[in-house]
């Protein structure tokens, strides 16, 4: 369910960056490992389940907004398009998260490359795996929270 108050919006947001920043751990966790690709399928693997999760909290899940009466349905769905999200109220993809990860092609060739180089290439592809996961979840969350409070102030506007 969309949350009703900023207050509430507030405490998902929280709540959500720290999912972020725990399943950002577990990306640097598998970064560390010195075999090819096995950080790469442990990303797709970490965001087909975190961007669903942000969705689910912040009311924002297909299965939600299928529930929702037409008219707020049309509603989320316009502000979903206008915020340009590319994974709040759809159903998240693994194609759609490798797509998401080629965007990031560079840090992750780089993170790659890094991890082969005793101790400090591993500590380097694990920042790198932990800020590009951050950044990722974080701007989901960014997404989803001003969806849902541009329909929390649409919710309090005196009707005219």
């Amino acid at each position: 369910m969309i949350p009703k108050t900023i207050e509430e919006l507030e405490a998902i947001r929280t709540e959500c960056r720290v999912l972020v920043n725990k399943r950002a751990s577990a990306s640097a966790a598998a970064a560390v490992i010195p075999v090819p690709g096995v950080d790469v399928g442990a990303d797709i693997t970490i965001m087909m389940q975190l961007l669903p999760a942000i969705n689910e909290k912040f009311g924002l899940a297909p299965s939600q907004i299928e529930k929702m009466d037409a008219t707020l349905k049309g509603k989320i769905i316009v502000l979903i398009t206008s915020a340009g999200s590319q994974f709040a109220g759809r159903v998240v993809t693994k194609q759609m998260i490798s797509l998401l990860l080629k965007k990031a092609g560079k840090r992750i060739a780089v993170k790659q490359v890094t991890k082969f180089v005793p101790f400090v290439g591993q500590a380097v592809a694990a920042g790198i795996s932990f800020a590009a996961m951050k950044y990722l979840g974080n701007s989901h969350i960014e997404e989803c929270y001003q969806v849902c409070k541009k329909m929390i102030e649409d919710q309090q506007l005196p009707a005219q």
